[in-house]
């Protein structure tokens, strides 16, 4: 049954007439390294489909460029990867790495795209040394710290009215990832507290009902209610549930510890490839 799932899955992706559909375009992945598993999966997934194709890779130079560039040069398809931890400005001041909540002067870069992939939220949590900011601001605010949740959902806002004001009237096409999960915790699907990501090979049995055990990730409630009020048409990706009863497709158990623990990324070839189905369907209108 597993095999013939798939193999309806993998057939509602076809490479050649997405890069043919995309003929002329720029495609842009904006966020962290979650869209990059979705933007590097897309890529495999194209050369798959056209492996003779003449491909060109730019990579990204740092804090001077971001953005790391693959195009498909017999079909003039150019596909971005944009690294931007928070969506809103960063800014090395003075007094230290200020995180502007009310900031996206960076949003210049993704104009002129006529897709957009965006996706936030995954480095949010973070504090300590792995913590790129020293400071928020919100207005003439500035301040060491506030809950994150709620920094989230402001820099989620402002996000959602630069593309209100910049792309209403264009046709760019604006998708959000749904928020991605990670599996640290065991207890969220039926294990120890201390069970990890770590040598899982089966998924999380769903259910009928579409519920998680560990239950829904609170931030998706916030990133659904800001894409509803919206006037751009922006297409949530909703991956999210079936991507938490995926605790076995992270790369822990495959890379021998090199990379330590890493239960919030995902193997590719893998998870981020159904991700890229239902991008396909998205952008095909198929049902």
């Amino acid at each position: 049954m597993f095999l013939r799932i798939r193999s309806g899955i993998r057939s509602r992706f076809d490479g050649l007439a997405l890069l043919r559909m995309w003929s002329g375009k720029k495609v842009m992945f904006v966020g962290d390294s979650l869209a990059l598993n979705q933007y590097e999966s897309l890529l495999c997934m194209l050369h798959a489909a056209a492996p003779n194709a003449r491909t060109t890779v730019t990579p990204a130079s740092g804090k001077i460029d971001p953005s790391t560039t693959a195009r498909f040069e017999e079909f003039n398809v150019t596909i971005v990867y944009y690294l931007t931890h928070y969506l809103v400005d960063l800014v090395n001041e003075k007094a230290g790495r200020v995180l502007k909540l009310e900031s996206i002067d960076q949003a210049r870069n993704w104009l002129d795209a006529d897709v957009l992939v965006f996706d936030s939220w995954h480095w949010w949590p973070r504090s300590g040394p792995t913590q790129p900011w020293d400071y928020i601001q919100e207005g003439n605010t500035v301040m060491k710290d506030m809950d994150r949740t709620q920094a989230f959902t402001k820099a989620l806002n402002t996000w959602a009215r630069w593309v209100d004001a910049n792309l209403v009237q264009t046709n760019t096409r604006v998708f959000f990832q749904g928020i991605s999960p990670s599996h640290y915790r065991g207890q969220d699907w039926g294990a120890t507290a201390r069970t990890t990501c770590m040598g899982q090979t089966q998924p999380v049995n769903g259910t009928a009902a579409g519920a998680y055990p560990g239950g829904p990730i609170p931030q998706q409630a916030i990133l659904r209610s800001v894409l509803a009020g919206m006037a751009k048409p922006v297409y949530l990706l909703d991956f999210t549930y079936l991507s938490q009863l995926r605790k076995d497709a992270h790369p822990t158990k495959y890379n021998g510890g090199i990379f330590g623990e890493d239960c919030t990324h995902w193997c590719v070839a893998g998870l981020p490839d159904t991700w890229n189905v239902l991008f396909y369907v998205a952008l095909t209108g198929q049902q």
